[in-house]
C-alpha cells in the first residue's frame, strides 16, 4: 500500500501540472513578461503566506499541524524584503489581492481555524513547491531581470535555514506519513491538496488576464526604492 505522502503526490499530480503549466507561469518563465508581472505575482504570494504564517503560532502546539510548523520554512519576511526591492519602502501602499488570491487566503485561514489537517494540505502544496519548482523560478528571475543571485528580489526562494533541501523534503514526507488520521480523513486531506492547486491555478489565470499579450514587456528594468 502506498504511503500517505505518495498518495498525496500522485493524487494531486494532474492539478500540480495544470498549475505549473498555466499560461501566465509559462510566459513568466519564458521571459515573455516584464518584471512588473513578476512583482505582481510576488504581491499575491504575500497575501497567501500572510494567511499561512499568521496561523502558525497558534497551530504550533496542535498535534496534527504542529510538527509541520518549522521556522526555517517561513517566507513572509523574505517576501517583504523582495517587495521592498521591487516597489520601494512604501510597497504596502496600493498593494491589492486579486479576487482569486482573496479566496485562496480565506480558505487557508478557514482551515487553520477549524481543520488543522486541511491546513497541512495547504502547507504541503506551498512549501514543498517552493523548495522544488520555486528554484526554477528563482533561476529564471535572476537571469531574466538581473537580480543578484539569491539576493533581494528572489529571497522568497532562498531557504537559508535549510542546508540540504532534499533531506528536508524526505523528512517532511515522513511527517506526512506519520500523521494520525484515518483513511477517510486522509482522503479529505488529498482533496484539499487538489483544491489548493486549483486555487493557485485560479490566481495564475487572473494574473494572465491582468497581463495580456498587448501589455507584455520583453525587457523592463528592476524598480527599486
Amino acid at each position: 500500500m502506498d504511503s500517505f505522502s505518495t498518495l498525496i503526490r500522485t493524487a494531486s499530480h494532474e492539478q500540480h501540472v495544470e498549475a505549473e503549466t498555466s499560461t501566465f507561469m509559462s510566459d513568466l518563465l519564458g521571459g515573455r513578461l516584464g518584471v512588473e508581472a513578476y512583482a505582481r505575482y510576488t504581491e499575491q504570494l504575500w497575501f497567501v503566506y500572510d494567511a499561512l504564517e499568521g496561523a502558525a503560532g497558534r497551530l504550533a502546539s496542535d498535534p496534527v499541524a504542529g510538527p509541520f510548523v518549522r521556522p526555517e520554512l517561513f517566507r513572509l519576511a523574505a517576501l517583504e524584503r523582495d517587495l521592498a526591492h521591487l516597489h520601494g519602502a512604501g510597497w504596502r501602499t496600493g498593494r491589492t489581492a486579486l479576487p482569486a488570491t482573496e479566496e485562496y487566503a480565506a480558505r487557508v485561514r478557514e482551515c487553520a481555524e477549524s481543520w488543522p489537517a486541511g491546513y497541512v494540505a495547504h502547507h504541503y502544496t506551498r512549501y514543498l513547491g517552493d523548495l522544488s519548482g520555486g528554484q526554477i523560478i528563482r533561476d529564471k528571475a535572476e537571469r531574466t531581470w538581473g537580480f543578484e543571485r539569491k539576493g533581494d528580489g528572489v529571497r522568497f526562494y532562498v531557504f537559508e535555514g535549510i542546508a540540504n533541501p532534499a533531506a528536508f523534503k524526505r523528512g517532511y514526507r515522513e511527517l506526512l506519513d506519520a500523521v494520525n488520521a484515518d483513511d477517510l480523513e486522509k482522503q479529505r486531506v488529498v482533496a484539499e491538496c487538489k483544491r489548493a492547486f486549483a486555487l493557485n491555478t485560479a490566481v495564475f489565470r487572473e494574473l494572465g488576464e491582468e497581463f495580456p499579450l498587448s501589455a507584455r514587456s520583453l525587457s523592463s528594468p528592476v524598480v527599486t526604492g
